[in-house]
């Protein structure tokens, strides 16, 4: 992760991580890396893992993060040998399904009854009295290319505050490599130009149709607000994150 990214990332998801000694195993023995749970038992009943909304466990050093179900949380781990205590956790604020919503509240309620932790080659076990989750480790992801990916809206940004999509509709954005860019807001459909310069997009002549989604006013204000006259951009793997101001748009790589 970049470090431009990381502040991105702090700022827009909330999650202030606060750096302490990591104490434990040798690091390629370690918790370091991105796990993705694939069994959970809490109080005896499963934790739900719905196919749609992976959860996710990120170690780096004392910071830890990922996605519990429908929101990112963050927050700090401290490691004593096969001991593990994780610090007070931030998330951000999407609504999902109800089904995911309650896969993530039983995660988020196991993780804080995690008292040891164990791995065996790819495979992470962190465990209490009454709680075993399970994971296996994710492989590094490339970063997506800006120019020339398909990127679907995944979260609009609001200073510290991040709330979902919304419509039936994905809104998209697109770069290529002829100097264009364009996308939907998930109502709306814009064109125009762009530029690379330092880290960020400078967008000229963009113009969208005149089509009214009473439902979508606000997406649609606040992609149009984003992209406008240009933005700065971090891609961490498939994620890409927009910011213009207070304003940032999240976007995951494919159409979906």
């Amino acid at each position: 992760m970049t470090t431009r990214l990381a502040a991105v990332l702090a700022a827009a998801l909330a999650i202030g991580l606060v750096g302490c000694d990591l104490v434990g195993p040798p690091a390629d023995a370690g918790l370091d890396g991105e796990w993705r749970l694939v069994g959970g038992v809490h109080h005896g009943d499963p934790v739900p893992i719905p196919d749609e909304a992976p959860i996710t466990l990120t170690v780096d050093g004392a910071d830890v993060g990922g996605r519990a179900a429908c929101n990112q949380y963050g927050g700090t781990v401290s490691v004593d040998g096969d001991r593990i205590t994780f610090g007070a956790m931030s998330m951000t604020e999407m609504g999902c399904d109800p089904a995911v919503m309650e896969a993530e509240s039983t995660y988020v309620a196991a993780l804080r009854d995690v008292e040891r932790w164990a791995r065996d080659g790819a495979v992470l076990t962190l465990t209490g009295e009454v709680v075993e989750l399970t994971y296996e480790i994710v492989p590094p992801t490339a970063d997506a290319d800006l120019v020339g990916t398909a990127w679907r809206l995944d979260g609009l940004v609001d200073g510290d505050a991040v709330s979902s999509t919304m419509g039936d509709q994905p809104a998209t954005l697109e770069l290529r490599e002829d100097g264009t860019i364009s996308g939907t807001t998930g109502c709306r459909t814009f064109d125009g130009r762009y530029e690379l310069a330092d880290g960020a997009v400078r967008v000229s002549d963009l113009v969208n149709d005149d089509r009214a989604c009473p439902d979508l006013v606000a997406q649609d204000e606040h992609v149009l607000a984003v992209v406008g006259d240009g933005f700065a951009y971090a891609i961490d793997g498939d994620r890409l994150t927009l910011t213009a101001g207070r304003l940032g748009l999240l976007y995951l790589a494919g159409e979906g």
